[in-house]
């Protein structure tokens, strides 16, 4: 298994919506299990209202197949409710693994 590219995406909450985006983000990790695609999927937290997702993949149509799957739909009909401003998605290429 080779990683070659990967997604960081940074998420800020709205005021009050820090544990419903928590808990959104734990939730999500079930719908990582079902991508074959997806190697790797972290949810993270960065501070009070600061939370991402960086995850990876073998190859660009993994990348791919994950933007379009449940978990991005899941955020697009989240966001409204839960984000404070648009997710900053950020597309990367994998240089070294451990």
């Amino acid at each position: 298994m080779t990683v070659t590219v990967g997604l960081l995406v940074q998420l800020e909450a709205k005021p009050g919506k820090e544990d419903e985006l928590a808990s959104f983000l734990e939730a999500g990790r079930a719908l990582a299990m079902q991508e074959s695609g997806t190697v790797t999927w972290y949810a993270f937290r960065t501070g009070l209202s600061g939370f991402g997702i960086f995850d990876t993949f073998e190859t660009e149509d993994g990348r791919q197949a994950h933007l379009a799957g449940e978990i991005a739909k899941a955020l697009g009909e989240a966001a409204p409710d839960l984000l404070a401003r648009n997710p900053e998605i950020t597309s990367v290429d994998v240089l070294a693994v451990k």
